[in-house]
């Protein structure tokens, strides 16, 4: 069985957005139109359907016509743990750029290190590790 992936409605901006996560992430970017698909229901570069294969795997297009894009209230994407510290700070610090820290990426009280961060695509992140023993 594999886990949830989350799957991104963005307004428009799906090719830039998810460039925008395979540059931080790396990993295999594949974008598909609409028009490669068909779809009649917007524009015929938009994104139809995209995905981030990887370390970090997410996917997404752009909303059509009537659809809502992303709006993340009440959750966040969690890479707590994903990497190495250093890899985490330097993600943390690119998601930053353009977006807005909610909490620095900085060891709490109770040992381990986290932070959130919402980027400027809108998707609120929780990146952290426990502390080395």
């Amino acid at each position: 069985m594999t886990a949830p992936q989350i799957y991104v409605l963005f307004p428009g901006t799906a090719r830039e957005a998810l460039g925008f996560y395979a540059e931080i992430f790396g990993g295999e970017l594949t974008l598909h139109s609409y028009q490669d698909f068909s779809r009649t229901d917007g524009p015929a570069d938009a994104i139809a359907h995209g995905v981030l294969s990887g370390v970090v795997a997410l996917a997404g297009a752009d909303a059509a016509a009537g659809e809502e894009s992303v709006r993340i209230e009440g959750a966040m994407l969690s890479l707590l743990g994903a990497a190495e510290p250093a890899v985490l700070h330097e993600w943390f610090d690119k998601l930053a750029d353009g977006g807005r820290i909610v909490d620095p990426l900085a060891q709490k009280p109770w040992g381990a290190s986290d932070g959130q961060v919402v980027d400027r695509h809108g998707l609120h992140w929780l990146i952290g590790y426990e502390a080395a023993e």
